[in-house]
């Protein structure tokens, strides 16, 4: 049997992670899955995860929990986003090992890269220029979660990997108006707009930015999929100095364009227009996932099929928070 640890299980990712791992358990796979809530076990407390990793010894773990937003979120909190996510893998990381567990899966994001860097973004382009401002907190604390993994690596022996996913929506997304990525974001007020009969929209910047979007059923199935690659596979793919792997849909869409694509999903009829004195972050970022494909892996959802049925689960969820 095999003991498997989600850290933040009813996040986006963490849950459609958890999702696949119980249908696997329920179709005869021979494991245990361990989960605790945030008001069960705080991941910034580094005796309360200790005791947490000693008492259950997890076989492998996967580190879905963080402390993410938006640009606005970014820009106001940004040592909230600092302190949190580097507090989180220190303790989950460093805990895991020292409670003998050797597998570990940890869950980066492309706001690693440096804001002008050649697109597609590979993965050799860490750490050699500038961070966008914006972000920059939330970018250190990620990258120092992959040099994490590789230190426990090299001075240890274990395997810990690192997987960076693109801008991922679905499922479980959060569309607070002020909080959320652009577009779980542009799903929600194009939805109010529709529905209160608007004849426009703003929104933020000009619209130029491109920007790649992966479904987070896409993301789970390669999580899993790097997880459980072979290590020589592994190995053979990523250096020790360079060892995290990004997944994406190797496509990308403008800010604009895709704002007329939920517009048309949700039935908004209205005008569409840009505020530019609101930011655009980097222009474009756009993944290289050369590495993950060399591998066998390719994402398998459309954005538009993807869009539309995150806004049905949207609509579905917010029916049931108004009864």
């Amino acid at each position: 049997m095999t003991k498997y640890y989600i850290a933040g299980h009813r996040g986006m990712v963490g849950g459609a992670i958890t999702r696949r791992l119980q249908a696997r358990r329920d179709a005869g796979e021979d494991l245990t899955l361990i989960t605790r809530t945030s008001s069960e076990l705080n991941l910034t407390d580094q005796i309360a995860v200790r005791d947490f990793m000693q008492a259950e010894k997890p076989d492998v773990v996967i580190l879905a929990a963080a402390k993410v937003g938006g640009i606005h979120a970014n820009n106001t909190y940004p040592a909230d986003f600092i302190y949190e996510n580097l507090m989180i893998e220190c303790n989950v990381i460093h805990q895991a090992f020292e409670a003998g567990c050797r597998r570990l899966l940890q869950l980066g994001s492309s706001c690693i890269y440096p804001r002008a860097v050649p697109q597609p973004m590979r993965e050799d382009a860490l750490l050699t220029g500038v961070l966008e401002p914006t972000n920059e907190p939330y970018a250190v604390a990620k990258i120092a979660g992959i040099k994490l993994c590789e230190s426990y690596n090299r001075q240890h022996g274990v395997d810990y990997r690192s997987v960076m996913p693109t801008n991922l929506y679905g499922p479980g997304d959060n569309f607070h108006p002020e909080n959320s990525h652009v577009l779980p974001a542009l799903i929600r007020r194009f939805h109010e707009a529709a529905q209160a009969g608007d004849d426009e929209v703003m929104i933020w910047g000009s619209g130029k930015p491109r920007r790649e979007f992966l479904h987070v059923d896409d993301m789970a199935e390669a999580s899993l999929f790097v997880l459980e690659l072979d290590k020589q596979t592994y190995d053979a793919n990523t250096q020790p100095m360079s060892s995290h792997i990004n997944v994406g849909s190797g496509t990308d869409i403008s800010i604009m364009e895709l704002a007329q694509m939920v517009a048309q999903v949700t039935g908004f009829k209205g005008r569409i227009t840009n505020d530019p004195s609101k930011p655009d972050g980097t222009l474009r970022k756009l993944m290289d996932v050369s590495r993950l494909a060399d591998m066998g892996w390719r994402a398998g959802i459309g954005l538009e099929e993807g869009v539309q049925s995150t806004y049905a689960w949207f609509r579905e969820t917010e029916t049931v928070r108004e009864a």
